[in-house]
């Protein structure tokens, strides 16, 4: 079967590249356009590590089809500095030590920004509910959900 054209949006630039027929955003992202920060982790919608933004909605990369985002703006933890200047969040992990292994941490910082872009003020239950759909295996999620709660208190270094 032929590839299929793809463009889209990721993280602010435009984008093309040809997928294969079936192939997921995210071997998509990572095989054809080269950005590495979604993580294979199960393959199968659960743990969150390869977790993007679509159109602004958090979305598992592993569970969508590269053909959908045709015309789309995709965002990956690889967009969230600008330049050589961190985002809040990223400074954030690291001087809560949220990120340990690492692995789960762009899941992490892209469902973490999709809150606070949509709500700058959450409380630790919305945190709580944002992140829940990645797994991490070894902070113990308190580092993490004080490192969101720190940027969205204003109390984060920038």
């Amino acid at each position: 079967m032929a590839k299929t054209p793809v463009t889209f949006t990721l993280n602010g630039s435009a984008k093309a590249a040809f997928a294969n027929p079936g192939q997921n955003l995210l071997d998509f992202l990572r095989r054809e356009v080269g950005d590495l920060a979604p993580k294979y982790g199960c393959g199968q919608g659960t743990c969150g590590a390869c977790t993007v933004t679509i159109d602004g909605e958090t979305m598992l990369s592993c569970l969508v089809l590269a053909q959908a985002v045709e015309g789309q703006d995709v965002r990956t933890a690889s967009g969230l500095a600008t330049g050589a200047t961190l985002d809040p969040l990223q400074v954030a992990f690291m001087d809560h030590f949220a990120a340990q292994c690492g692995y789960c941490t762009p899941g992490m910082l892209v469902s973490a920004r999709a809150l606070l872009d949509r709500n700058p003020r959450p409380g630790r239950e919305d945190v709580i509910e944002a992140i829940s759909g990645n797994l991490c295996r070894c902070t113990g999620y308190e580092p993490i959900i004080a490192a969101i709660l720190a940027v969205a208190n204003g109390k984060a270094r920038a």
